[in-house]
């Protein structure tokens, strides 16, 4: 056998090894919900509650009728928050994760549309570029994709609901 087979044969075997280990999948989905979290919670709360420092609904509106040339904008700003905001904690808690970060996943696809796309990929323009859309987004895509693991609400209540019925048969 040949150098190279025997390291073809050692690199296969090292990626069926990593392929099936659930728990660092769910570690893994844990740190991409808490990064996803703590990113779209602080934007959501900038917008709804002028939290951060922000500028609030008003500001947001301003900047999503001149830059982004959405209307009606407070209509808008208001939408972008809420998806922000309640994805963002829907995503961190793992409680209807899927939808959560496919609504994310679409916030940061209309983010790319209507202002950071036309700035390329790295910019000082107004809005920037959109790669952090790009990182955010694909993020939120694996989130809506595998789902939220099971270090998260969903399945700590699914858990609680089985045992109960299980009691209740009982």
């Amino acid at each position: 056998m040949t150098a190279l087979n025997v390291r073809v044969r050692e690199a296969n075997t090292q990626l069926r090894a990593t392929r099936d280990a659930p728990l660092a999948r769910d570690v893994a989905l844990l740190i991409a919900r808490i990064a996803l979290a703590w990113i779209f919670i602080y934007h959501g709360a900038n917008t709804l509650f002028n939290a951060f420092g922000g500028g609030g609904i008003h500001e947001q509106a301003l900047y999503f009728s001149t830059v982004a040339h959405l209307h009606p904008a407070t209509f808008f700003a208001v939408l972008g928050g809420i998806i922000e905001f309640f994805g963002g904690l829907a995503v961190g808690l793992g409680i209807f994760g899927r939808v959560a970060a496919a609504l994310l996943v679409g916030d940061m696809v209309i983010a790319m549309i209507t202002v950071t796309f036309k700035n390329g990929i790295v910019s000082s323009a107004a809005g920037s570029g959109y790669e952090i859309n790009v990182a955010l987004a694909g993020l939120a895509a694996v989130v809506a994709i595998l789902g939220t693991g099971r270090f998260s609400l969903d399945v700590f209540l699914r858990e609680m609901w089985d045992r109960r019925k299980q009691v209740d048969r009982q």
